[in-house]
């Protein structure tokens, strides 16, 4: 019978000949779910012996990370913010770079006032989710055009209980918004990534998230050219998207077109000016 410390070894090998960057930390994460043990305890039982009742769906799962499928869809989560998304597959995985977006909507929504919020694209929900948790008298709509995206949006806007503040809409853009409704503020993660270069990404992006969340058309921007204008016709404090590195200047120039002013971008943690956003004259 194999230890555990024997199966995390062998796996972590297995993983680096997979090309995967950080082998020994996503065993320590996939082998924590299998067995409901945190890191620490994973190294505090070394010497356990593992029965196959425990390798069997350890070995599914692990099976489903050599073939590069996104970690996050494995372990069912992703941390964003303050917070633990859950994460299904089908879905983009959040990103540390949206984080800004989210830090830069906050700034354009004080605390103690009534807002609408629109969030274009909510994939997970973590954006806008993210927006009301910190923002309590914030009213979010969650808008995809998937519907299996929107289940997972669902999901989480349960986990927070959040129902009574967010409320999703399917469709193209900002097309299922009521008329009538009032928007302060819209923010959007919207695709970006050149046709051309998806197939030379990560094999997690390239092979498993969903193109349809990440084909921006021939130069990243076919979005920004629909939703700029829209947007800026729509909401009555300002707008902000997430951008793709080097793509801030010519979205600005979208922004200044529609009409926006006091036009600035915010950079990533990687120095990249990684959002852009605008006010409404």
């Amino acid at each position: 019978m194999q230890t555990l410390v024997e199966v995390i070894k062998k796996t972590e090998v297995y993983f680096r000949n997979k090309g995967i960057s950080s082998p020994r930390l996503e065993v320590d994460l996939i082998m924590g779910k299998v067995l409901g043990l945190s890191r620490l305890d994973l190294y505090m039982h070394f010497d356990r012996p593992l029965t196959e009742a425990e390798l069997s769906p350890l070995r599914e799962l692990v099976r489903r990370r050599a073939r590069r499928e996104p970690l996050a869809w494995i372990l069912g989560s992703q941390g964003f913010y303050n917070e633990e998304f859950l994460v299904h597959p089908n879905v983009l995985v959040p990103r540390p770079d949206t984080e800004e977006l989210v830090e830069a909507a906050l700034e354009m929504l004080p605390a103690d006032e009534d807002a609408v919020v629109v969030d274009i694209g909510s994939g997970t929900g973590c954006v806008g989710l993210t927006l009301a948790l910190e923002r309590p008298k914030l009213r979010v709509y969650s808008i995809d055009v998937s519907a299996a995206a929107l289940t997972c949006t669902q999901a989480n806007i349960d986990k927070f209980d959040l129902s009574e503040r967010v409320t999703l809409l399917e469709g193209s853009l900002l097309s299922p918004l009521p008329a009538d409704l009032t928007v302060d503020l819209i923010v959007s993660n919207p695709p970006y990534i050149e046709t051309d270069d998806l197939a030379g990404l990560e094999p997690e992006v390239s092979t498993h998230e969903p193109r349809l969340a990440l084909d921006g058309g021939a130069d990243g921007l076919d979005i920004y050219r629909t939703l700029i204008p829209a947007a800026a016709s729509r909401a009555r404090r300002g707008v902000l998207v997430e951008v793709g590195a080097g793509q801030a200047e010519a979205v600005s120039a979208l922004f200044r077109a529609a009409g926006l002013i006091d036009i600035a971008t915010r950079k990533d943690l990687g120095g990249h000016e990684r959002v852009v956003s605008g006010r409404i004259a």
